[in-house]
């Protein structure tokens, strides 16, 4: 193997955050043609693909989840080194992957105690697979979201418990109801994520297992729009108890669907101290929750 051209390296990690040619071409100031030829020298000089097409889609080979962790890894210490020597202060980055439910309604005590101790956080937002992925890529140190299993490699602590609950308007007949069924919720019009999210697969699920159609109404992405939708009477929406529920809203637990656990995990092999304490403080923030 050739000597690392680390200039190639740091370029693919860009890249590898993007998976677009053209938009990691702009970031770095350099023309398309010229970033897929070190994209490809790179590739020569280590012997594997780095990437790979996927129909239309790019999508990172295993070595070049490899090559865009240590690029993450390299970028974070150049830019810790040049502060330091810049300010004569090593500042600690650390980056957190989330979805925007959980930063809404779960992260911001703790991330606002942890911005006390000085260091400098990056926010990544995305779904559940995108925050593991995350993870195990390297993009994010540390990942926040609901797991139903701890994936391979990875330590994981409970964050919260939650519950499945009804939104619905004050002056909807079901709120007279002390408690819900699923089969309270036959023919009303629902607010449900489209079909590949796993929120609207359990619903399915648990609809048809009791042998209930879903209506749906509007399908929307995010507990903030399928609250909006709620409240602008274009139906009813499910959604986790760690949510808040605007003004006019109400809920009620459905205790037939099953509780969501949220978790903080990171790579098993992390040994890095502002990772500890920032699980730390996000734990002992929802310990009242």
């Amino acid at each position: 193997m050739s000597q690392l051209n680390y200039d190639a390296i740091l370029a693919f990690g860009l890249f590898a955050d993007r998976l677009n040619f053209t938009h990691a071409a702009e970031e770095l100031h350099i023309s398309q043609p010229a970033l897929h030829m070190k994209i490809q020298e790179l590739s020569r000089s280590l012997g594997k693909p780095l990437y790979r097409k996927n129909g239309r889609q790019l999508e990172l080979t295993e070595a070049g989840k490899l090559v865009a962790k240590f690029a993450r890894e390299l970028s974070n210490q150049t830019g810790s080194f040049l502060e330091q020597m810049n300010t004569g202060e090593k500042q600690q980055h650390i980056t957190i992957a989330s979805g925007e439910g959980t930063y809404l309604y779960l992260l911001g005590d703790g991330i606002r105690e942890y911005k006390k101790t000085g260091a400098k956080l990056k926010l990544l937002t995305f779904n559940r697979e995108g925050v593991i992925e995350a993870v195990e890529s390297g993009r994010a140190d540390i990942g926040v979201s609901s797991l139903e299993y701890v994936p391979d490699g990875m330590t994981a602590k409970l964050l919260c418990r939650a519950h499945q609950v009804l939104v619905m308007p004050k002056a909807h007949p079901l709120t007279k109801k002390r408690t819900l069924s699923l089969g309270d919720l036959a023919g009303q019009p629902l607010i449900v994520p489209p079909p590949d999210r796993p929120h609207r697969q359990m619903l399915t699920a648990h609809f048809q297992s009791k042998g209930i159609g879903l209506e749906v109404a509007v399908e929307a992405s995010g507990w903030e729009l399928m609250n909006h939708f709620c409240k602008l009477g274009l139906g009813l929406a499910i959604i986790n108890s760690t949510c808040t529920v605007p003004s006019g809203l109400v809920t009620k637990p459905l205790k037939e669907l099953p509780g969501i656990q949220y978790h903080v995990f990171h790579l098993t092999s992390t040994r890095n101290r502002s990772v500890e304490l920032l699980k730390r403080i996000l734990l002992n923030s929802c310990a009242t929750r």
